[in-house]
């Protein structure tokens, strides 16, 4: 049987961004071919509603001209134009956000999330809510970073540590979300930093993106 064909979408330009899911998603190399493609007519970083607005339709377009493909992943932790995609296509697509939070609540316990912002922030909890899983956010912090920060800044691995021992200490997070795409490459270092399980949102797609039907 042949391996599964996925497509991982980056709805943003950077690169960076890209270059980072292509390693944190390496590993599933032997049970699927994952492909990353970087949107390069979207914004170098996704950080407003305006942008999310406006890559909707560039993710949609991406969709629908890439028949080859068995399953698809928008990795922007907004899941921006999922809702659409979904209903233009039969084939599986996912969204990293609601897939991180899925595989959180799988785990036990509450979750807390890495953010870039506050106003990350806000657009994430209006989100978490819509798909019922308010009830198991332990709480969710910002980095205070952009998402080129995210993926390039070295500093940034130093900041999600010191954030998530906030999330674990005084929230009681049980597990910890990474709330970006660009944060891909982060993890590996994170989880052996931290006690508790590292969510890559990416990661947590592809896995369930593997399993569809």
């Amino acid at each position: 049987m042949a391996r599964k064909r996925i497509l991982v979408i980056n709805p943003n330009s950077n690169e960076t961004v890209t270059a980072g899911l292509r390693e944190s998603l390496s590993q599933f190399s032997p049970e699927a071919r994952i492909e990353c493609c970087t949107l390069e007519e979207g914004p170098f970083g996704i950080e407003s509603d305006d942008d999310i607005l406006n890559v909707v339709p560039l993710v949609c377009r991406k969709v629908s001209d890439s028949p080859q493909y068995d399953a698809f992943v928008i990795a922007c932790y907004s899941d921006p134009g999922l809702r659409e995609c979904r209903a233009m296509t039969d084939k599986p697509v996912f969204g990293i956000q609601q897939s991180a939070v899925e595989t959180a609540v799988s785990l036990g316990g509450k979750f807390g999330v890495l953010a870039l912002s506050d106003e990350s922030i806000r657009r994430h909890r209006s989100y978490i809510q819509k798909l019922g899983f308010a009830a198991f956010l332990a709480g969710e912090l910002p980095l205070n970073i952009s998402v080129d920060e995210a993926a390039n800044d070295e500093g940034t691995v130093l900041k999600v540590i010191a954030t998530g021992k906030r999330l674990i200490d005084e929230f009681g997070a049980r597990s910890l979300i990474l709330g970006c795409a660009g944060m891909a490459a982060i993890k590996r270092t994170a989880e052996t930093k931290l006690p508790v399980p590292v969510i890559e949102p990416a990661q947590a797609a592809v896995r369930l993106a593997i399993k569809a039907n």
